[in-house]
């Protein structure tokens, strides 16, 4: 069992980082304007995830070397610049909604008087003590935090759903896929938003942290990430069956304490406080491990464009100076978002968190079934090519639907 645990430090990281802001707040505000015939969404998100994260460790086992550095390779360096301009509009967008959504906890806990000035207070507080954490903590001790604040939150949003008694008919229904009367924007954002994005490219590192290589290395990915995306396909189900039975107010500022009265109609007063707790562990958790993963990418990519890399330059990537001037930015320049409602931030999240996937799925597609890449043992699977493949036409029908929609307006 131990040595079982031992090997899912990564995976944990991939679920913090992943579980949180993104799936509490945009899976509840899908199922509130949407309802329960999103659910298939969420499972479609997490499959999908799964698929993509599994090829980006396929392919460094592989070839000891990161996504980011077999784009350089294969692709050229042209695509940094795309990467770089895409890095930094996440950052930006998903910044914003992590402040926002530990505001959103920060308020619902302790009012600092008006919602949506409490909201703007508590996430500029949540910024700056996440950026000294990443500063003086790093890997090891973030593994250790972040492991606490997702059982916690997983079980507490798990039991609400299942109190609340849903009709388990409709729910059973909703994992039909359909694109619901609201348009597709919902369905895209909570693909997007359930089991991360910019954390699969990150995952990368983690598992080089953990010196995995070769095809135990790839076994080893397999079983935590299997594990990971077990507990966000559950925690994503979970949470729009909740959001379907709230009514958004506002700007949403008070969606926290409209989550937690739902748990309060079951378990009283005491389980009312328990969710906003883990609501709160689980937002801030996210914020730890996006504020340690994003600056990495940042100090990578500079790195491949000079030629070299985080494998290959034999410096501590968190204390070098584009690590941390990025993290200060991330921590600093998104606070201005918070001005956006909530439901607002949290479509752009997943809308913007979507926009990766298809370029992940193609080229993929691509590196993974080269035998003289990647080798004939690391070759993908017909399976996962048909996932990835369908991915692609689902984003350009519910693209074309939702800019057909946007048009007839």
């Amino acid at each position: 069992m131990t040595s079982k645990l031992s090997r899912i430090g990564p995976a944990i990281l991939l679920t913090a980082t992943s579980v949180g802001a993104g799936d509490i707040l945009t899976g509840s505000l899908a199922g509130a304007h949407a309802g329960i015939a999103v659910l298939w969404a969420a499972a479609a998100g997490v499959i999908l995830k799964w698929t993509l994260t599994e090829g980006i460790a396929r392919w460094q086992m592989a070839t000891g070397t990161t996504l980011l550095e077999g784009w350089v390779t294969r692709f050229g360096r042209w695509v940094l610049w795309i990467f770089l301009a895409y890095l930094i509009l996440f950052s930006l967008v998903t910044g914003g909604m992590l402040s926002s959504a530990c505001g959103v906890a920060g308020a619902a806990l302790i009012p600092l008087g008006e919602a949506q000035w409490s909201r703007q207070v508590w996430g500029g507080i949540h910024a700056a003590a996440a950026l000294c954490l990443v500063w003086f903590g790093g890997y090891a001790l973030l593994k250790r935090i972040l492991a606490v604040c997702v059982g916690a939150m997983f079980f507490t949003v798990l039991l609400t759903a299942v109190l609340l008694a849903p009709d388990w008919t409709a729910v059973a229904r909703g994992l039909i896929p359909s694109i619901p009367a609201e348009g597709p924007g919902w369905a895209i954002a909570l693909i997007g938003a359930i089991g991360g994005t910019m954390a699969l490219i990150s995952y990368g590192y983690w598992i080089r942290e953990e010196g995995r290589s070769g095809e135990q290395g790839l076994r080893d990915c397999r079983y935590d990430l299997t594990l990971s995306y077990i507990v966000m396909a559950l925690f994503g189900a979970a949470v729009v069956i909740i959001g379907s039975r709230v009514q958004i107010r506002g700007q949403g500022a008070g969606l926290a304490v409209l989550l937690a009265d739902q748990l309060a109609l079951s378990l009283g007063p005491t389980g009312r406080w328990i969710f906003l707790v883990g609501f709160w562990a689980a937002v801030f958790s996210a914020m730890l491990g996006v504020w340690q993963s994003l600056p990495y990418l940042f100090a990578d990519v500079l790195w491949l464009r000079r030629g070299s890399s985080v494998s290959t330059s034999g410096g501590n990537a968190e204390a070098s100076r584009p690590y941390r001037a990025y993290l200060v930015a991330l921590a600093v320049i998104p606070q201005f978002l918070l001005q956006w409602p909530v439901p607002t931030l949290q479509l752009a999240f997943g809308l913007t968190g979507a926009m990766l996937l298809p370029l992940l799925a193609v080229t993929l597609l691509v590196m993974n079934n080269r035998a003289d890449w990647v080798g004939e043992k690391f070759k993908a699977a017909l399976g996962l090519n048909l996932i990835l493949a369908s991915a692609l036409l689902f984003f350009v029908f519910a693209g074309y639907r939702e800019a057909a929609q946007l048009l007839s307006r």
